[in-house]
């Protein structure tokens, strides 16, 4: 009966330690996360190309007699090399489109010119398009004039939205440069992530998680994301090259319906129509809307090469990973989006699901210790 209140003294001091342990670690981690965060966009597009990448660069360094730093450094060049230059007139079609349209706004001379009068004459559609065209660029620029003094608000926003496109053309490069230092060492990231999940999980569970969590990476990135992004590549320098407005925001419409897995022809479509409606029939048109209805439905030959590797995510997890990510981080967050809320998703369900296993009751764990 003595031995109680030095037992209860002992037990509160173990408390008090534990707590002084967690709250110091908690600050070191605050601190951590604070230097950290600036790179975290970076790094996590780094880790996420490389864990798709990863595949490939093993495959080229086979090839190169077992080199994969070399391997590692020709997959950078040549995503430098080829993504570059259609990355850049995207981002600088979509910076023209946004300011013109905030100066448009804020000047109240944001007007639809009329339709041709050869719009008419098409056949089906001609006439209730014309009809329809005609009425908007009469009467939608009154409606426009009484909207514009509340939309001057959203211009700040807008123009934060275009300084995000050239930083994450930025952090595109960096982060397929970091990619590659990523790749050169992979086996040895490959252990440190299994070591890691082991050490959470335990060492029956964290070689799978690991491997889920790879899978879903690379079938989100490469399955979803990827092929909505060659879609806004293919789409989007044609319709730079072929001078239609605001082409940049076009392409990164084409991107959203790619990732939601809507047909994108919604876009190319009426794109289509407007080609021929301004420039007539000609050598030019037509081989841009063959290229426009190609590049639409190249989804079709890419999807069965790419998609369903790995695990199967729903899409409005994808969808809502999509219009996160690009509301928290930009345009970069449409990217890294899908990709971490798949992951969570996965761990979540794969977690709720989880076979029982032998688990001792606490009860009989109480009878066997106690005296």
């Amino acid at each position: 009966m003595e031995e109680k209140p030095l037992l209860t003294f002992n037990s509160s001091r173990a408390l008090l330690d534990v707590l002084i342990r967690a709250g110091l670690i908690t600050v070191l981690v605050l601190f951590c996360y604070d230097i950290f965060h600036p790179f975290l966009n970076v790094m996590l597009w780094s880790l996420i190309l490389a864990v798709t990448l990863y595949p490939l660069n093993q495959m080229l360094g086979a090839k190169l007699g077992g080199r994969d730093g070399w391997a590692a450094v020709i997959l950078v060049i040549l995503g430098l090399v080829i993504l570059m230059l259609p990355l850049s007139l995207l981002g600088a079609s979509v910076a023209d489109s946004v300011q013109t349209g905030i100066h448009a706004v804020e000047n109240g001379q944001f007007e639809i010119p009329p339709p041709p009068a050869n719009v008419e004459n098409w056949p089906l559609i001609g006439a209730p398009l014309y009809g329809i065209w005609l009425h908007a660029s009469q009467d939608l620029s009154w409606a426009f004039h009484q909207v514009a003094p509340h939309l001057k608000d959203w211009s700040k926003v807008a123009l934060h939205q275009v300084a995000g496109v050239g930083t994450g053309i930025v952090v595109f490069i960096l982060a397929l440069i970091f990619a590659g230092l990523i790749m050169k060492n992979g086996e040895r990231g490959q252990r440190t992530a299994v070591a890691i999940t082991s050490r959470v999980s335990g060492p029956v569970r964290g070689p799978q998680i690991a491997e889920l969590c790879t899978a879903t990476i690379r079938a989100v990135a490469q399955g979803v994301v990827g092929i909505a992004f060659i879609q806004m590549l293919l789409i989007g320098v044609a319709l730079v090259i072929m001078g239609i407005p605001a082409a940049g925001v076009l392409a990164l419409l084409v991107l959203l319906l790619g990732i939601m897995q809507l047909p994108v022809l919604l876009i190319t479509l009426p794109v289509v129509i407007y080609a021929f409606a301004q420039g007539g029939v000609s050598a030019s048109t037509i081989i841009f809307a063959i290229w426009m209805i190609i590049a639409g439905l190249s989804d079709n030959v890419l999807k069965p090469m790419l998609l369903g590797r790995g695990v199967a995510v729903p899409m409005p997890v994808v969808l809502i990973g999509a219009l996160g990510g690009m509301i928290t981080s930009g345009i970069i967050g449409l990217f890294t989006g899908p990709v971490i809320l798949a992951i969570g998703y996965e761990l979540f369900i794969g977690w709720v699901y989880q076979p029982a296993e032998a688990v001792t009751p606490l009860t009989q764990t109480v009878e066997e210790h106690s005296p």
